[in-house]
């Protein structure tokens, strides 16, 4: 099972990663409707792409209503199941990384799914700033690492 890895120290605001993750789901080169977004902060100084983290505790999980959100075993990726959702966005409101979103255009809720477990963002990423690799105690580090640097970087915008 993979995970992604954010390094948004490597992230050169290209946005290649919204254009395929749109590409592959959408049919379309729309970052409106990719699954994760390039956050910009500090005065342009700080970019990062921002998407579903596959949490251990998901909590869109537990306060999905409507258990539309479920994982996926093959992959590890926590799905929404489109038919049971309510699109009452609490999904949206409790993801402490704002890893998901709506899409007005589609009415539906977006979130990285793992690309089946080929994710398009990490394959397109010309500077490592998503890689996809197998879980390992060292990925899962890494990825905690970055978290940590995404919600700093985050925090120190807001004030």
């Amino acid at each position: 099972m993979g995970v992604l890895i954010i390094a948004p120290e490597n992230c050169t605001n290209c946005h290649s990663c919204e254009l395929a993750c749109s590409l592959f789901h959408e049919e379309e080169f729309n970052p409106a409707r990719a699954r994760l977004e390039v956050k910009t902060w500090d005065e342009n100084t700080h970019s990062a792409a921002v998407m579903c983290m596959q949490c251990e505790e998901a909590g869109c999980m537990a306060i999905c209503p409507a258990g539309a959100i479920s994982e996926d075993k093959a992959t590890g990726a926590r799905l929404v199941n489109q038919s049971k959702c309510i699109k009452c966005r609490m999904c949206i409101q409790i993801c402490p990384f704002g890893g998901n979103f709506f899409d007005v255009r589609g009415h539906k809720i977006l979130k990285c799914d793992l690309c089946s477990g080929d994710p398009q963002c990490a394959s397109v990423c010309p500077s490592g700033a998503i890689v996809y690799g197998e879980q390992s105690t060292a990925n899962v580090e890494k990825r905690r690492m970055a978290a940590a640097k995404l919600k700093a970087i985050a925090s120190g915008a807001r004030h």
